[in-house]
């Protein structure tokens, strides 16, 4: 499938800018099941300062802010062929060990209600594959995808607990759980085109979990199926703050309101 992707991301600021830098993970991964045709990143009131791939293979942009200004939009473009393989990356590749995914951040980390959880997974006989779409499926019968319950920094315990979040705390959740299985996983943040809309709420986020024999396979326990052709993954990370699409810091006495709008849409490829 090609898809067409618009992603602008608007950050107004209540008084004017000191100094401000932004770091972007905003270009696709060239990996299996997707192909990058063309990407495009544009900035209003901003300029590029350095572009490097990161510890997780994530393609990382380092933009500053005009002096002065009171607004930045970063206006991302690009068109993405997808092909179907049921959810399988492949094998482990970058720069850190594997290892290194079986260790809990203060995101992921599970308390007790999420030991609990975990503890009666652990009765499961299914073999790992298995076990782990049972996992999907429990997570999302136990909290409710609910807009506007949870914020960047809630915790998956803190989500678990509400019995409410959103596709981060679900990834979260997942990604808490399978570690605590000895389970290697990570976070991946990207695009989903919904089947009934070209414009989305804001990017996605689901996990994905080291299977032997298969390497990393993708959960979107949102929307309880593992990725297919309608998915593009752009970073990866051991959780939420490795995978953000922006984040930055700012001097002087500004509050920042960001706007995010996000188009997605099948686009015919010719013969």
């Amino acid at each position: 499938m090609r898809l067409s992707i618009r992603h602008t991301t608007r950050y107004r600021f209540d008084q004017p800018v000191v100094h401000a830098l932004q770091r972007l993970r905003l270009v696709p991964k060239q990996t299996q099941g997707q192909e990058i045709l063309d990407w495009s990143m544009e900035y209003e009131n901003a300029r590029e300062e350095l572009q490097f791939e990161d510890q997780h293979h994530n393609t990382t942009t380092l933009v500053s802010v005009e002096q002065g200004t009171r607004e930045v939009t970063i206006t991302c473009r690009g068109r993405v062929d997808t092909h179907d393989h049921a959810g399988v990356i492949g094998q482990h590749a970058g720069h850190l060990p594997l290892w290194s995914f079986l260790t809990q951040s203060k995101l992921t980390r599970p308390g007790p209600g999420m030991r609990k959880f975990i503890g009666e997974m652990r009765k499961s006989d299914a073999d790992r594959l298995e076990m782990l779409h049972e996992l999907s499926r429990a997570i999302l019968g136990r909290v409710e995808y609910t807009i506007g319950a949870t914020h960047p920094g809630t915790s998956a315990e803190e989500s678990f607990a509400a019995r409410a979040g959103v596709c981060q705390d679900h990834a979260h959740i997942f990604i808490g759980s399978a570690r605590a299985m000895d389970i290697p996983a990570r976070y991946v943040s990207g695009y989903l085109m919904m089947n009934d809309r070209v414009e989305q709420d804001a990017t996605h986020a689901w996990a994905e979990a080291y299977v032997e024999g298969l390497g990393w396979v993708g959960f979107d326990v949102s929307n309880g199926i593992s990725p297919d052709t309608r998915y593009v993954r752009v970073a990866t990370g051991r959780d939420y703050r490795d995978a953000a699409p922006v984040t930055g810091i700012s001097f002087g006495n500004t509050t920042q309101v960001l706007e995010v709008d996000v188009a997605v849409e099948q686009q015919q490829v010719q013969q």
